[in-house]
């Protein structure tokens, strides 16, 4: 275990004022500030974003056309439901019950799902809806759990720890050991996994949701890169690519303790529509369309509206396809090059579009990833440390994990990617 420090250190401190608390920026939110304090994005200088937690955004081969216009009518400039528009509602339960629950006898409707103004605030309704309970939470993960665990005083958050032997994946047995021992009444996760890109699927994903439903601990998946999955081992139903979502596990959609976070932000690559959905049992969407109702009030109404024709499955599965041959390949290549630069990989990324890299062959002023990426920047790259994934609601451990490592995205097109990393290169060889 590294001795770094997990907090980020505030770019401008200033005086306390009265009433306010100083709030931590998340770890993507705190390096693209400090990127920015160097000039990204204002001084015109050719930086590469290796730290990109955004698809590419442009054209793909075979996929449908992206988004370029929309026409407002009158009645949509008008506020659009807390839960979300009654259409799109439906549209994503059809979604779920199109790809993952064919021939189930309990199928997802409108009454599942809610629609809310981007993943985070779908993960703040989920937050606030919880009741007085221990969350557990694996470690590494996404960054922004840390402030979002800590904010919401009602439950007690519980790292779990999964042993990289394992591919960082809890086994049915470790899983229920976890609840047993730990008195958990909800685990929270991504799957596939951010940073490490690991996947929870087939019979082990089977077992968690069986673990779950036998225990009365609630199993919240954030399933926001389930498009991006590299094998079939997430399963898929004839002709369609392969997919993964504890949805196809669910066997009563109004009784099983299994709730989904997604939207359009990897999976269809539309980040900037800010368009999610929380689906699960009935009364858990009532509690987080109440969340709703004071935290952010709904999702943008006519976005909401251009969403609904994007879950059709002929559009869905073209995406998917398209994303899945230019994200396998780039896949490659970044493990490529980040092996022929020294960067270990323990493995491989099965799902997301990162790449969970160990510094600690690099030399001795490169070895860290707080280190690295402070060096990187000199070269106009941006990276993510890896302390950032040691998730640590409230700062109650003083050491951090992971020093040594650090996020790489192939979430950026291949020739900026291969910029980035030609000046790694020059910033290693360069001592």
């Amino acid at each position: 275990m590294s001795g770094t420090s997990l907090a980020a250190p505030d770019l401008d401190p200033v005086d306390e004022v009265p009433g306010f608390r100083r709030v931590p920026r998340t770890g993507v939110i705190y390096v693209m500030s400090r990127a920015q304090a160097l000039g990204y994005g204002t001084d015109g200088s050719d930086w590469i974003n290796l730290g990109q937690g955004s698809p590419e955004l442009g054209p793909l081969p075979g996929a449908p056309a992206r988004p370029e216009a929309l026409q407002l009518a009158v009645d949509e400039l008008a506020y659009g439901p807390v839960d979300g528009l009654p259409d799109l509602r439906a549209a994503v339960a059809d979604f779920y019950n199109r790809f993952y629950r064919r021939g189930f006898g309990s199928q997802y409707s409108a009454e599942n799902v809610c629609i809310a103004p981007g993943g985070r605030a779908a993960m703040a309704r989920v937050a606030a809806a919880l009741g007085p309970s221990n969350l557990g939470h694996f470690i590494p993960d996404y960054t922004a759990y840390e402030e979002l665990l800590g904010t919401f005083r009602g439950f007690i958050p519980i790292p779990i720890l999964v042993d990289p032997g394992s591919r960082r994946r809890a086994t049915e047995e470790e899983l229920e050991g976890e609840i047993l021992g730990r008195g958990l009444s909800a685990v929270l996760c991504s799957n596939p996994c951010n940073p490490t890109g690991q996947v929870v699927s087939g019979d082990r994903l089977r077992s968690w949701v069986e673990v779950g439903r036998r225990n009365a601990c609630s199993l919240i998946f954030d399933e926001f890169y389930s498009h991006y999955v590299y094998s079939d081992g997430a399963g898929r139903s004839g002709d369609d690519p392969p997919m993964v979502s504890a949805a196809r596990y669910v066997e009563d959609v109004d009784r099983d303790p299994v709730v989904l976070v997604d939207g359009l932000t990897k999976n269809w690559r539309l980040p900037g529509l800010r368009i999610s959905w929380i689906v699960g049992p009935r009364p858990v969407i009532e509690q987080v369309t109440s969340a709703g109702s004071f935290l952010d009030g709904g999702a943008n109404h006519p976005f909401q509206e251009a969403a609904i024709p994007l879950l059709e499955p002929g559009n869905v599965m073209a995406e998917t396809r398209a994303i899945q041959a230019r994200f396998a390949e780039k896949r490659c290549r970044l493990l490529d090059g980040l092996a022929a630069l020294g960067v270990e990989v323990d493995q491989e990324p099965e799902g997301a579009f990162y790449v969970w890299g160990n510094l600690e062959n690099l030399p001795e002023n490169l070895c860290d990833g707080s280190k690295f990426f402070e060096a990187a920047l000199g070269q106009r790259v941006i990276t993510v440390p890896g302390v950032f994934f040691d998730v640590n609601p409230g700062q109650r451990r003083v050491n951090a994990r992971y020093g040594s490592y650090t996020r790489f995205s192939f979430g950026p097109e291949w020739s900026r990617i291969e910029q980035g990393l030609a000046r790694i290169r020059e910033l290693i060889e360069g001592g």
